[in-house]
């Protein structure tokens, strides 16, 4: 009786094992309609009609240029791991000072940065401290520069005299 219960669990087991490592999927920003993207025509369309046809950007340009951008994402990544971009459409609407599209650019994958993490710290330029120097490297230091508490000669509020 004990070694169909015994078996039975393996194969529960080996189930729920083999259900971790199924990959999970995910999208993420604009849901990209081809035929609503390819009807955006340079010279023709304006701001009002990109964001009638396409909707809101997922970002807009800051920096005086006042492009449009549409992003979407697809990720994957098993179990616990940190999600890697399968695929990435950004699409880039340029207008000009009118509000008339002047060109519609598409990038992909290839745009995508690789950062890796230096550790848990972050390394700085200059002289590297021990615990001991941070917690006690400014006794003696407080006051020394204007000659006493208060700062500049020690006379505190303002008053010259007793």
């Amino acid at each position: 009786m004990s070694r169909p219960i015994i078996l039975a669990a393996a194969i529960l087991a080996s189930g729920l094992a083999a259900g971790a490592c199924a990959p999970l999927r995910s999208h993420q920003g604009y849901v990209v309609d081809v035929d609503l993207v390819n009807s955006v025509q340079p010279g023709v369309d304006t701001r009002a009609s990109v964001q009638q046809v396409l909707g809101k950007p997922t970002v807009s340009g800051q920096f005086g240029t006042g492009d449009w951008y549409y992003i979407a994402r697809d990720s994957r990544n098993y179990g616990f791991q940190s999600p890697k971009a399968k695929s990435q459409i950004a699409l880039q609407i340029s207008f000009d000072q009118a509000g008339t599209v002047t060109a519609i650019r598409r990038t992909g994958i290839d745009q995508v940065a690789s950062i890796d993490p230096y550790g848990k710290t972050t390394p700085t330029l200059g002289r590297q401290r021990g615990f001991f120097e941070d917690l006690f490297g400014n006794i003696g230091t407080v006051g020394a520069a204007g000659g006493g508490p208060g700062g500049a000669g020690g006379a505190g509020g303002g008053r010259t005299g007793p």
